[in-house]
């Protein structure tokens, strides 16, 4: 079983976060994390990168455990609604994407989010009330209800 030695350039759930060094299977490496710009080959090179990717997202991440959690709170307290094309029946024309929930959020007057920290667990190509989660901070995730209406 070959093992390939990755460094993360963006966050992969169940995996890490950018700037850390994984070992994982060669054809989920071969396949997935490379093509997708999600991890680049681990060489003795990019080892001094991996100081610049943890320096920038430290700038990019929420400081403190309570800051997330205010920020949690603030984003329950909007509600979120995200306009999309649909047909009669209520169906929609392609699905809501985490860019435009992250929008709406923003519209919404809530703290913006990062679209790459929006996770959803089905995806959403109808009509109606949803619950998404934002991972803020490692230890806090906040959920949001996402109304989906016609355009």
């Amino acid at each position: 079983m070959a093992v390939s030695k990755l460094i993360l350039t963006h966050e992969v759930t169940g995996l890490g976060e950018p700037g850390d060094v994984v070992e994982v299977k060669a054809g989920y490496a071969r396949n997935y994390l490379i093509p997708r710009n999600l991890a680049t080959p681990w060489t003795k090179g990019y080892e001094s990168q991996i100081g610049a990717i943890r320096k920038a997202r430290k700038a990019r991440e929420i400081a403190t455990l309570d800051e997330a959690k205010a920020i949690a709170d603030a984003l329950a307290a909007k509600p979120v609604v995200v306009t999309a094309k649909a047909g009669e029946s209520g169906r929609l024309f392609g699905a809501v994407t985490t860019a435009e929930i992250a929008a709406a959020v923003k519209a919404a007057g809530a703290p913006a989010v990062d679209k790459r920290k929006i996770e959803i667990a089905q995806p959403i190509k109808a009509t109606g009330e949803y619950t998404v989660s934002v991972r803020l901070h490692p230890e806090v995730s906040a959920k949001i209800a996402v109304s989906v209406v016609s355009a």
